[in-house]
């Protein structure tokens, strides 16, 4: 699917499971895709502006991807590179942003140079997060 343009058409509200899926500089602008899991799926410089996604992305890389003004609400980002990532005008309430793994080995998930402007972050559960862009203050 590297490179695919998939706007509006890719569409899918089921319980399903993606494994090693490259989606990697898709067009997914406007996707509509509720309840799925992605692991070590590839997601880098994807275009989910606009996006709604109720998902589950674990081992994922999303470096460079833009979210700008998707719905995020509930999803989970567990051990994923989301590095410089566009999640300006995001609504993340209820996002948990993670890690995966036990014990001494583990993978955080990374929000290093990720834009966050504007979105919206009521209850975001944080658990071992690198490069989290808000002091708290």
């Amino acid at each position: 699917m590297t490179g695919s343009i998939l706007r509006r058409e890719f569409q899918s509200h089921y319980n399903g499971r993606l494994r090693r899926v490259d989606f990697s500089g898709a067009d997914l602008t406007s996707a509509s895709v509720n309840l799925v899991w992605y692991e070590r799926c590839a997601f880098v410089r994807t275009d989910l502006r606009q996006a709604s996604i109720e998902g589950h992305f674990t081992f994922c890389d999303l470096r460079g991807a833009t979210f700008r003004g998707a719905d995020l609400r509930g999803s989970s980002f567990t051990g994923c590179d989301l590095t410089g990532s566009d999640l300006r005008d995001c609504d993340l309430r209820g996002v948990r942003f993670g890690r995966k793994g036990t014990g001494t080995e583990y993978v955080p998930t990374d929000l290093t140079g990720a834009r966050l402007d504007r979105a919206l972050v009521e209850d975001v559960e944080l658990v071992d997060v690198i490069g989290w862009p808000f002091s708290g203050r």
